[in-house]
């Protein structure tokens, strides 16, 4: 089968479309056969030997990916059934989606909702998922349309970006946080109906700030997250499911006592299967289908490191879709 292998020498992470076997496979319940996968971020930084996302070599990369079942020792899964996966360390320390089989556990797999192509589920990917949990986070806490605005930091990110059009699509006020001016229009195509920089959003590090937004997702964390937490209202929620900025959090207790604010925090890795099914069937009822043709750039798997070096770069914006077999 075809795959793109990541493998390192002499310290250099190098990457290659080629031809492997099947029985080269790590352990597993379930095997699929995959059609689509996803580049993210992390991707690109594994691909590129960015950081430490991968230790041990060979690799193959792909973090999600969806397809439909060509083996199980599973009863939960019939042969030919539409599967997807996001997180489980696919991809970092368990071979990925972009390869034209993956073996995984089943307790990783999610049935794929009805009327959710497997192309479509990967547009939205770990990062439209993550999104979606987000939002769910959000309403469980009280914030509802109506409240007032919420906003979204990394807005340009592929779970900001996927947050914001599910927050219109329901009905919120949403206010994007983006560090690229350039970014407007995409992020007001999207829904958002007020952008700020990052240098029009207040980063003076006060415990408690202006009362401004009836909630907030937070991809970036750090000192972005304090400024969140300080400008939240009365009762409001505040949902962070990234650390792109720093996992230190320069706050104190006063919005959570003053103010009752709530700090929800969200993994997609560790999220029980009923909310994996639930978050999934939701993506599915909400997401509009402009959402699929707006945010999407489609590549062949051989096209992968060409394009994680221009996300690297920053010069890749949406969606990378990635079609790992006909």
């Amino acid at each position: 089968m075809r795959a793109l292998l990541l493998e390192q020498n002499d310290g250099k992470t190098a990457s290659a479309v080629g031809q492997i076997n099947t029985e080269q496979l790590p352990e597993g319940d379930v095997t699929v056969d995959v059609y689509w996968s996803s580049l993210n971020y992390k991707d690109a930084m594994a691909i590129t030997g960015t950081g430490k996302i991968i230790r041990d070599f060979p690799m193959v990369p792909g973090i999600d990916f969806a397809g439909r079942v060509s083996s199980s020792q599973d009863k939960r899964y019939n042969i030919g059934q539409p599967v997807v996966l996001t997180g489980w360390g696919v991809g970092e320390t368990h071979w990925g989606g972009l390869a034209e089989q993956a073996r995984v556990k089943g307790d990783w797999l999610v049935p794929l909702p009805e009327g959710l192509e497997a192309r479509h589920a990967m547009i939205i990917g770990t990062a439209g998922f993550t999104a979606m949990l987000c939002v769910m986070a959000l309403e469980e806490g009280g914030v509802l349309p109506g409240n007032g605005e919420v906003i979204v930091s990394g807005a340009s990110g592929g779970v900001g970006s996927t947050a914001i059009t599910l927050l219109a699509t329901l009905g919120y006020n949403v206010v994007a946080i983006s560090g690229r001016a350039s970014n407007t229009d995409y992020l007001t195509q999207l829904g958002a109906k007020r952008i700020l920089t990052r240098e029009e959003f207040s980063k003076e590090g006060r415990a408690l700030d202006k009362q401004r937004w009836a909630g907030a997702i937070d991809t970036v964390g750090d000192q972005t997250l304090a400024t969140l937490l300080s400008q939240t209202v009365y009762g409001g929620t505040v949902v962070a499911c990234g650390l792109a900025g720093g996992y230190k959090l320069p706050t104190t207790v006063m919005p959570f006592i003053l103010r009752n604010v709530r700090l929800q925090g969200v993994d997609s890795v560790m999220c029980p299967l009923h909310r994996r099914m639930d978050a999934w069937e939701r993506l599915a009822q909400t997401l509009p289908a402009s959402f699929y043709e707006q945010t999407a750039t489609e590549i062949s798997l051989e096209q992968v490191p060409e394009t994680a070096a221009g996300i690297m770069a920053n010069t890749v914006t949406g969606r990378t879709l990635v079609k790992v077999r006909s």
